[in-house]
């Protein structure tokens, strides 16, 4: 079995959702380091932006599996056939309470933030098993292992991209193809400002018993500043990013934001009911 590459130069990373946030933070922050990033976006004019900014930049639309398959094709000719990593990073959540869900709007944040990723990855296992090598690392957040409400399509996604993920790592044991979950809490980008969109143009707000709520909660899509308190950079997922790539033993989650360690922690020591009061006290609060 091959050993992983030592230097970063010869060390390749597709990473998906490079428009802006996390993916444009993470694909300029490992170039930096040496690494071959090739950053993706769906829309052309953000690809654009990518190569103008002196990134080797690719379209890839995670809904569009001809779009997936040209870019892994592309990807691998300017590596011959090679890819240190893979980084899922590309997700939008899509506000509304779950009785407001129709069925094509829930399935089509599976479609981009689960079935797009994994389709994706099922065609970048088999070039990482030939060389003997790999990294795979996915974005999840706090809400793939906690519930908040009014994100029911959300934490759905992200639930079964844990539960996807925690079975692809038990099933490549032995691979020495390492595979990792980030779950970050409030991280600066243009999530709120991207939501807040989806629920304009899939929920009917002005019918929904939740009317009164969604009100508050367009409020606090729309502000300015922080989303919440203990809102981080998205530096502070490049670190681990960095630590799930270099490290010889990458740890299978890592914690990003205050957050995520809260909730990580009263997950394990609170019975349900006492979760769900306050669960449901910050929802409260963050939407009146």
């Amino acid at each position: 079995m091959m050993k992983r590459p030592l230097n970063p130069a010869d060390r390749s990373i597709l990473i998906t959702g490079c428009s802006s946030g996390i993916g444009r933070c993470v694909a300029e922050g490992l170039r930096a380091r040496g690494y071959r990033v090739f950053a993706s976006a769906r829309k052309m004019a953000d690809v654009e932006a990518l190569q103008a900014a002196g990134l080797e930049a690719l379209q890839l639309d995670l809904n569009d599996s001809a779009s997936i398959r040209r870019a892994v094709d592309g990807v691998l000719e300017q590596t011959g056939g090679t890819l240190y990593a893979l980084f899922n990073n590309g997700a939008y959540g899509q506000p509304g309470a779950v009785e407001d869900l129709p069925r094509e709007v829930l399935r089509a944040q599976f479609e981009t933030n689960l079935f797009g990723t994994h389709e994706l990855t099922r065609l970048v296992i088999p070039v990482m098993r030939r060389q003997g090598y790999g990294r795979i690392i996915q974005n999840s957040s706090v809400l793939g292992f906690v519930a908040m409400a009014y994100r029911g399509a959300y934490n759905a996604s992200k639930y079964a991209l844990e539960g996807l993920t925690d079975t692809l790592r038990l099933e490549l044991d032995g691979s020495n193809i390492h595979v990792s979950l980030i779950e970050p809490g409030p991280i600066t980008s243009r999530f709120r400002a991207n939501a807040h969109a989806m629920f304009q143009r899939n929920i009917d707000a002005g019918q929904s018993i939740h009317r009164d709520t969604y009100l508050a909660m367009e409020q606090r899509l729309t502000k300015s500043g922080p989303a919440a308190p203990f809102t981080l950079p998205p530096e502070a997922v490049l670190k681990k990013v960095i630590h799930a790539l270099e490290s010889k033993r990458p740890k299978v989650r890592y914690y990003v934001t205050f957050p995520t360690w809260l909730f990580g922690t009263l997950k394990r020591l609170l019975p349900y009911t006492m979760l769900d009061k306050v669960l449901l006290q910050i929802s409260r609060r963050e939407n009146r």
